[in-house]
């Protein structure tokens, strides 16, 4: 691994049967878990984990699929729906030593630690959520013209084969369109760390493809059955989403109060990799989720 995130130790943790997660572990005290999100690994928290590191058990793995963690071949639709992702978590924690543990994700991290809040909700004390809607809720919210911001998501929708093929083709361009739109600060992610983005995000086209894939197929189905059944976030949530202002076209703060009745829903002026651009902010609201 060519980055690391500085005091941390790292190891292969099996979470399950032919699958480990890489993870950076670091400081001392109350667990905390950090999910990123895409196209990142776990070096996205780097300024995030070092501050909370301070007085907390801070644990950042790679998502399945993603960075240096497994990426097993998704066969039958399942291996990367965010509920298989989720247990991953949960698991990955308990071999760690941790039963409960405060749960923070972002992007792709944040739809998996959702999952992880609604389906392990003895594990998970508290759910700090940045930049996303649920997977549901998504999908409704994507209209027209505008949903051309989302072009990714209906090209990795598609059937294996033809989304992996012309990722593999363009990786770099592709994964790195995504890190300079969506950034505000370009300095924020300086070229070493773009780099590192790129390289484990080549790597792994196939798993990042089912990784979406899985959201227009069999998450959205979980999120479904959740929303008929009435399925609420039981713990304190905390969600942080970019300033968009009137062009963001709807209500996020309703949308994410109809799953987490003990909500706080915060805009943060920055792009979307907020906890590179904004670590102070990111830190100090999920110290204040952690005190509540």
């Amino acid at each position: 691994m060519s980055h690391v995130i500085p005091g941390f130790a790292y190891q292969d943790v099996p979470v399950a049967e032919g699958v480990s997660l890489r993870t950076a572990v670091g400081g001392s005290g109350d667990p905390v878990v950090l999910l990123h999100g895409f196209p990142q690994t776990h070096l996205m928290w780097r300024h995030v984990a070092a501050d909370l590191a301070a007085d907390h058990t801070v644990i950042c793995p790679d998502l399945r699929g993603y960075g240096d963690s497994g990426k097993p071949e998704d066969r039958d639709g399942t291996a990367y729906a965010k509920r298989t992702m989720a247990a991953d978590v949960v698991e990955l924690a308990r071999v760690l030593g941790h039963d409960r543990f405060v749960l923070a994700g972002h992007d792709r991290g944040a739809l998996v630690a959702f999952r992880a809040g609604l389906d392990h909700p003895g594990a998970v004390t508290r759910l700090a959520l940045l930049d996303i809607v649920p997977t549901l809720d998504m999908w409704e919210v994507l209209h027209g013209v505008d949903a051309a911001v989302a072009f990714h998501l209906y090209l990795m929708a598609q059937p294996p084969g033809l989304p992996e093929a012309m990722i593999g083709a363009a990786a770099d361009p592709f994964f790195g369109h995504f890190i300079d739109a969506w950034v505000r600060e370009p300095s924020a992610i300086p070229p070493a760390v773009r780099d590192e983005y790129l390289r484990a995000s080549r790597g792994a086209v196939p798993s990042i493809v089912a990784d979406y894939r899985a959201s227009a197929r069999i998450d959205l189905e979980h999120d479904t059955a959740d929303r008929a059944a009435g399925r609420t976030l039981a713990m304190p949530v905390s969600v942080l989403q970019q300033d968009w202002g009137a062009t963001l076209g709807y209500d996020a703060a309703a949308v994410w109060r109809a799953w987490a009745p003990d909500l706080h829903h915060a805009t943060v002026t920055c792009g979307h990799f907020m906890a590179e651009e904004a670590p102070t902010e990111v830190v100090k609201a999920l110290r204040a989720l952690m005190a509540r």
